[in-house]
């Protein structure tokens, strides 16, 4: 099934959204192409579909008004335990999109379906639930024939590979995607630290961790200094100060101690055990997906995601170059926070792609450039 898209309602500017549980993340693509403006903002939606409209209201407010947009949409929101099923959850935010961006100018991407209107989606939420990282492999198979996606979010982080220019895993769905090494269920900011490990070396002896939410991954790379700021838009573990003496603070209650027990440095040293620990999970999985022997040796590692600052060094321990996601989207200008919002520029790009070309007799473009 894929619904007719009306091909006149893509005249103006469209608006890719990609709905999260925690995050709500959109990207503008104009008439002529051009990407003009990426937005992320906090959306804690396990509370309300308010902080949805909410969220949906700054980024309007953000975006020049030039009139009506057609709007592309993936999410992951449904998961939140707002919702009774993950089927209940696209149905409801299915129906509240349609209604809250313009009723008949909505698509809902579902993955090798196609695109479907707000009454197929609802019929048929399976393929439209988490299909976020399919739309970034999509955008990403029309143009690198060969590659590895790796997309490090604040919370999970996708593994999917692409060959032949074609999505090349048969995973539909997230159970499937988390046995074949596709989906590993930890990221840069939300991951409680007790995920990452189950004892870490604190004052010469390895210490087995407590089981609290005292600390995050946001703490163990703000401490490192490697956070960007827009990974981290929630509240700390404990409300406190996004400072790294607050961030250590909190990873000493991880361990049973006070942070004035030891010095910054040993902290910081406990922190790079924790990301390094992180960094052996991702890397194990993208090993377990490599394991299959899809791609060949120079197939490069693309990457996407708030925790992007990782890629260089997760590429390296697979011997395989690195390329950012935004740099794929050559020529068109690239503003700030692409490679965070992947998605959302993905399912606008895949869905101006279905606009009839400006000149008839030229080739067609490819949607990422």
């Amino acid at each position: 099934m894929n619904a007719a898209v009306h091909k006149s309602s893509l005249d103006g500017a469209l608006i890719g959204w990609d709905v999260g549980g925690a995050h709500l993340k959109a990207a503008r693509i104009e008439p002529d192409d051009r990407l003009s403006g990426v937005w992320l903002e906090p959306c804690p939606l396990w509370r309300s579909l308010d902080q949805l409209r909410q969220a949906i209201d700054r980024i309007e407010a953000a975006m020049p008004a030039n009139g009506a947009c057609a709007h592309a949409v993936t999410m992951t929101g449904e998961m939140v335990d707002l919702f009774a099923t993950r089927q209940a959850g696209v149905q409801a935010l299915a129906a509240f999109l349609d209604e809250r961006l313009g009723a008949g100018r909505v698509y809902f991407y579902a993955g090798t379906h196609g695109w479907l209107d707000v009454s197929q989606a609802r019929q048929h939420a399976e393929w439209v639930a988490s299909a976020n990282w399919h739309a970034t492999a999509h955008l990403i198979s029309t143009c690198v024939s060969e590659a590895l996606l790796i997309d490090i979010g604040s919370t999970t982080t996708d593994l999917i590979p692409i060959r032949n220019g074609a999505v090349a895993t048969s995973s539909s769905s997230d159970r499937e995607r988390l046995s074949a090494g596709e989906l590993v269920y930890t990221g840069v900011a939300r991951t409680p630290v007790m995920a990452l490990a189950s004892e870490a070396p604190v004052a010469g002896h390895f210490t087995p961790l407590m089981a609290e939410h005292f600390a995050t991954s946001s703490d163990v790379y703000r401490i490192l200094g490697l956070l960007p700021d827009k990974a981290d838009l929630h509240d700390t573990a404990d409300g406190g100060a996004k400072t790294q003496a607050a961030s250590r603070a909190r990873l000493a209650r991880m361990v049973g101690r006070d942070a004035a027990e030891l010095s910054d440095q040993a902290w910081a040293d406990l922190a790079a055990w924790f990301a390094e620990a992180q960094m052996a999970r991702i890397g194990r999985a993208a090993r377990q997906v490599l394991s299959r022997e899809l791609l060949a040796a120079t197939a490069p590692v693309i990457i996407a995601g708030v925790g992007g600052f990782l890629g260089p060094r997760l590429a390296a321990r697979l011997g395989r170059p690195v390329i950012n996601f935004s740099q794929i989207l050559t020529p068109h200008a690239h503003p700030d926070m692409i490679d965070e919002c992947a998605p959302a520029v993905a399912v606008g790009r895949l869905l101006a792609a279905q606009r009839p070309p400006r000149n008839p007799h030229a080739p067609a473009d490819t949607p990422c450039g």
